[in-house]
């Protein structure tokens, strides 16, 4: 239920897939949209595009909605763009600084950021269970099903009080990697899954926090008797949905829709970013599968009743109210420029910091970017 593609071409991925034989397939089909009503192949990436090639980082920072407000496009057009910013990047189209977008933009350009790839079968399992593999072979103890309540820190020392099936843990060492989501990082103290510091950390880093936010995300994944959507007669005299990949609409509640292929196993995954993911937080998973399967029928014209009869299994996640997550990925706010690289600078040689959050690449909300931050903590670690 968590990352599934890989963005491009990054050498994080690539490097590691290639030295070990584990193959990657590019995802493949067609891209259907669904809007008035009706359900045609998309149609408005071109003007989509041009507006989105019209954002520049040359002036002062703004938000996404202050861009569109100024930008020239059809209504539609720019509705899609906002669409895009909301279901890609998780993030409210208010808050979004249009600088870090461009920055976005341009690193994905030097990777073939556009292209999707997919590991087959195993997903992302392929690589954790590399590095697990590799971990056990260097001799690096883990600690699973362990909860970290509180980091007690001085320079040159720290001690990690954590929880273990209700029993406590104290671990300690000359230096501390954090890798918490900033959704932990930014939680109140008291609440569950979040991690105390003593001293607190100090006030360029909670500043840098505070600068950026995270992205909210319910995802749900319906696998089917059988795959239905692949024989739906399309307008025109097209060919219809049989290569269906993805499914874009304006729906309040699962507005972005997947297939598996080239896997043709009989599998939809919907996606419910930010205002979505915010109407569907906290709720009851029969009601999230319930909003999920009335997307679906709606878009589809198939009856609830025969969508429900197709159903043969359903699971869902809700990230923004997973204590140990509390939301899919991050983003940068406007005027938050600098605040990953404040968030992943070392305290006193002591404390350092890596995760998605934490990338100065423009490349945060990914696995490689996560990886690539990986890599520089360790330097860092090494070098001090």
């Amino acid at each position: 239920m968590g990352a599934e593609f890989i963005h491009g071409r990054p050498h994080e991925i690539w490097d590691l897939l290639r030295q070990h034989k584990i193959p990657a397939h590019e995802v493949e089909g067609d891209t259907w949209c669904f809007q008035d009503g009706k359900l045609n192949k998309c149609d408005f990436f071109t003007e989509t595009n041009e507006i989105l090639d019209e954002m520049s980082d040359g002036g002062p920072d703004q938000s996404f909605d202050d861009f569109l407000s100024q930008t020239q496009g059809s209504d539609k057009a720019k509705g899609w763009a906002r669409n895009y910013v909301m279901g890609f990047h998780a993030a409210d189209p208010s808050l979004i600084s249009l600088h870090s977008l461009v920055r976005g933009t341009k690193s994905d350009e030097e990777i073939d950021g556009e292209r999707a790839f997919r590991i087959p079968s195993q997903g992302y399992e392929a690589l954790r269970q590399l590095f697990l593999k590799q971990l056990g072979e260097a001799g690096v103890e883990l600690h699973l099903a362990t909860v970290a309540k509180t980091v007690i820190w001085r320079k040159g020392y720290v001690e990690l009080h954590a929880e273990s099936l209700g029993k406590p843990v104290l671990l300690t060492a000359k230096r501390c990697l954090v890798t918490l989501p900033l959704g932990v990082l930014q939680a109140w103290a008291g609440e569950p899954g979040t991690v105390q510091f003593e001293p607190e950390l100090p006030p360029d880093k909670v500043r840098a926090i505070d600068l950026l936010a995270m992205g909210g995300v319910i995802r749900v994944d319906l696998c089917f008797k059988e795959a239905f959507w692949r024989s739906i007669k399309a307008p025109h005299g097209s060919e219809g949905t049989k290569n269906l990949s993805f499914l874009l609409t304006q729906h309040d509640w699962f507005p972005t829709w997947w297939t598996p292929l080239p896997d043709k196993s009989p599998l939809l995954t919907g996606w419910a970013p930010f205002g979505s993911a915010e109407k569907l937080s906290g709720r009851s998973k029969s009601f999230v599968i319930e909003k999920a399967l009335e997307t679906l029928a709606s878009i589809l014209s198939i009856s609830g009743h025969e969508i429900e009869s197709l159903l043969a299994a359903s699971y869902t996640h809700d990230w923004q109210s997973d204590p140990y997550a509390r939301g899919a990925y991050s983003y940068v706010k406007v005027g938050g420029e600098g605040a990953q690289r404040a968030l992943g600078a070392p305290i006193n040689g002591t404390l350092f910091f890596a995760g998605e959050a934490t990338d100065v690449t423009g490349h945060h909300g990914t696995v490689h970017g996560a990886m690539a931050s990986g890599y520089r903590t360790a330097a860092e670690i090494i070098n001090s």
